[in-house]
């Protein structure tokens, strides 16, 4: 049964802030305004470090709802163990790779949310619901296949490739950068270190 969350009040300069990150989901395409929702959901912002805050939406109903997807994830011992004996690493993260996963329309209105300028809704997969890492984690593994095990690992949105001779460092990082390019995949450039030595 859909459930409709009552609007929470933030006050003006919270407001503001909610605005602010909207219109950037707009503009971005990741969103869009919406009418007659069947789920309608709350914003909630989260304190960032340096007094900034990050706008999150409350998808606990909708969450609930529906059942999970058991796609195993990596372990971190197993992207540990998959470096040793290699020469060089380098570590790349993803930017806002989950909104890449563009969502099925008829499921737009599910993951709607309200603020004190209008209804909104996902066009694109959002943060916050339970099966976003599988379903991310799912897309990785089958682009990044080719290369999975032989010189690169993939844990979410974050991308390891290890390289075991160094001078094939260069051409396994051409190959990552194709498959981000024909996927059109961006990296946070504060995510990433290349040339990093093994152990």
């Amino acid at each position: 049964m859909p459930v409709k969350q009552k609007k929470r009040h933030f006050g003006p300069e919270k407001d503001k802030i909610i605005q602010g990150e909207v219109n950037k989901l707009l503009t971005a395409g990741h969103i869009r305004e919406t009418q007659f929702p069947k789920w309608l959901s709350n914003v909630v912002l989260v304190p960032k470090p340096g007094g900034k805050w990050k706008m999150c939406i409350d998808f606990r109903d909708l969450n609930k709802a529906y059942p999970k997807d058991f796609y195993a994830l990596p372990s971190t011992d197993q992207l540990v163990d998959s470096t040793s004996r290699c020469e060089l690493l380098s570590m790349m993260g993803a930017s806002q790779g989950y909104h890449k996963i563009m969502l099925a329309p008829e499921d737009h209105k599910k993951v709607s949310f309200i603020t004190s300028d209008g209804t909104f809704c996902y066009v694109a997969m959002p943060f916050g619901l339970k099966n976003v890492g599988a379903t991310y984690q799912r897309l990785v593994d089958k682009i990044f296949r080719p290369q999975i095990g032989r010189n690169m690992k993939v844990y979410m949105n974050d991308m390891l490739v290890k390289i075991k001779e160094t001078h094939h460092h260069v051409e396994d990082l051409e190959e990552t950068f194709a498959v981000l390019r024909k996927y059109r995949l961006k990296l946070n450039t504060g995510k990433c270190a290349f040339r990093v030595s093994g152990g």
